[in-house]
C-alpha cells in the first residue's frame, strides 16, 4: 500500500494553479506526486515532462535516468488513455538512444526491442545493422516498407536494400532498389520529386549490379542517369525545390561501406544506408576514426603511395559528410576541394581508370547536390566513357 504524503501532495497542487513560471524540474517533481494519486490525469503529463527535462541535460547518465523514468510511467499509463501508444513509444525511443549514448548496447537492444513489439522497428533494425546481423534487419525492412503500400518512400527501401547487400543476397538488393527506381521515375514524371534523386538512385545502383557482375545492367543504369543529367544541365529541375542533401549524403556514405571494417557485435558500424537514427557510440567512434585516416592519408602521400591515398581520401570525406553535409550554408564551397582533390589524385594513376571514374562520378553527384548540373554532366560523361571504354 502506496502512502501518501498530503503535504507533498498540497504543495505540488499549489505550484501548479500558481500564476509563476515554472521550471522543467519543478513540473516534473510536481508530476510525480500528482501521478501517484491521480495516475489517469497526471501520469501523461509526467511522461511529457520528462521527456521535455531530457532536453534541458548535458549529461548522458542524467539522460538515462529521465529517460528510465518516462519509459516506467508510460508503461504505468491506462490501456485505455488517449496517446499512451505514442507516449510510449516515444519514451522507449529516446531511452534506447540515451543507453547507446553511454555504450550501454545490451540494455539498448532489449528497449529497442520493446519498442519493435510497440510497432516501431527502425530502431531495432538499425542497431541489429549496426552489429552486422544484416538478415535480421532486412527481415524488420521488408516489413516496414510493405505496410507502407502503394508507395514506399526512400527512406524506407534503401535501408532494406543495403541490409540484404549486407547479408550477400545482391540480386534480392536491386529487387528492392529497383522498385524503388521505378517508383522514383513515376514521380519525376509527375513532378512531385526531385530528377536528381533519380539521378543518385540510378548511379547508385549501377554501382551495386557491377559488384554484383551484371555489367549489363550497370551499363544501362549509366546510361540512363546520363540522359537524367543531360535534361538537368540543359533545362534544369522542372520544379523548385528545397534542399535534397540528405538523399546524395545517403547514397554516398552507403557506397563507401565496402572500404569500412566489418561490422559486428564487439566492433558496431554505422546503419550504412540510412541518415537517422545511428547509435551515438557508432557515429562517435566512426567520426572519431578521421584523425587517424588524415594520418594514415599523410603517410601515404609522403611516400607517394597515390592509390592507398586515393582511397583514404575517400574515407575522409565521407566522414566529412555525415558531420557537416547537413548544412546548406556555403555547401559547395565547404566540400569542392575534398572532391578536386580526389578527381586530381586520381588523374595521376593512368593505369587504373576505374579509381579515376569513381572520383569523377563522386564529385559529378555532390555537384548534383550543389545545382552545378553542367559541370555535373560533364564528369559523369567523363566517368561513363572510362568504364564503357575498358
Amino acid at each position: 500500500m502506496v502512502t501518501i504524503d498530503h503535504d507533498a501532495v498540497l504543495r505540488a497542487r499549489v505550484l501548479l494553479l500558481g500564476s509563476g513560471r515554472r521550471s522543467r524540474a519543478e513540473l516534473v517533481g510536481a508530476y510525480r506526486v500528482l501521478a501517484e494519486v491521480s495516475p489517469k490525469a497526471y501520469m501523461p503529463k509526467l511522461v511529457d515532462a520528462l521527456l521535455a527535462l531530457r532536453h534541458e541535460s548535458r549529461d548522458p547518465k542524467v539522460d538515462v535516468a529521465l529517460t528510465a523514468e518516462a519509459s516506467r510511467a508510460a508503461r504505468r499509463m491506462d490501456a485505455e488513455a488517449p496517446d499512451r501508444e505514442e507516449r510510449l513509444r516515444r519514451a522507449l525511443d529516446a531511452y534506447q538512444a540515451s543507453l547507446f549514448a553511454l555504450g550501454r548496447r545490451t540494455e539498448g537492444h532489449a528497449i529497442c526491442r520493446e519498442l519493435a513489439e510497440a510497432g516501431q522497428s527502425g530502431p531495432l533494425a538499425r542497431v541489429l545493422a549496426e552489429e552486422g546481423r544484416f538478415v535480421e534487419a532486412a527481415e524488420l525492412d521488408e516489413v516496414a516498407a510493405r505496410n507502407r503500400i502503394p508507395e514506399r518512400s526512400f527512406w524506407y527501401m534503401v535501408p532494406w536494400a543495403a541490409n540484404l547487400e549486407g547479408a550477400g543476397q545482391h540480386d534480392a538488393a536491386s529487387t528492392v532498389f529497383r522498385e524503388l527506381i521505378e517508383e522514383t521515375r513515376r514521380e519525376a514524371a509527375e513532378q512531385r520529386t526531385a530528377l536528381a534523386i533519380l539521378t543518385w538512385e540510378l548511379v547508385h545502383f549501377s554501382r551495386m549490379r557491377e559488384t554484383a557482375g551484371d555489367g549489363a545492367s550497370a551499363v544501362a543504369a549509366r546510361r540512363e542517369a546520363l540522359g537524367v543529367l543531360q535534361e538537368l544541365a540543359t533545362t534544369g529541375e522542372p520544379k523548385s525545390r528545397g534542399h535534397v542533401h540528405a538523399w546524395w549524403r545517403a547514397l554516398f556514405v552507403l557506397s563507401g561501406r565496402a572500404a569500412e571494417p566489418a561490422a559486428g557485435p564487439e566492433s558496431p558500424m554505422p546503419p550504412f544506408g540510412t541518415e537517422h537514427g545511428w547509435s551515438c557510440d557508432v557515429r562517435d567512434g566512426f567520426l572519431g576514426m578521421r584523425p587517424g585516416l588524415e594520418a594514415q592519408a599523410a603517410s601515404a602521400r609522403e611516400a607517394g603511395r597515390l592509390t592507398e591515398l586515393v582511397d583514404l581520401r575517400r574515407r575522409i570525406c565521407i566522414r566529412a559528410a555525415v558531420s557537416e553535409g547537413d548544412r546548406p550554408y556555403l555547401f559547395e564551397e565547404r566540400f569542392t576541394p575534398c572532391f578536386d582533390e580526389g578527381v586530381t589524385l586520381a588523374r595521376r594513376l593512368p593505369d587504373k581508370p576505374a579509381l579515376l571514374a569513381r572520383a569523377l562520378t563522386d564529385r559529378s553527384m555532390f555537384l548534383v547536390a550543389a545545382r552545378s548540373f553542367g559541370p555535373a554532366h560533364a564528369d559523369f560523361a567523363e566517368a561513363v566513357a572510362l568504364l564503357h571504354d575498358h
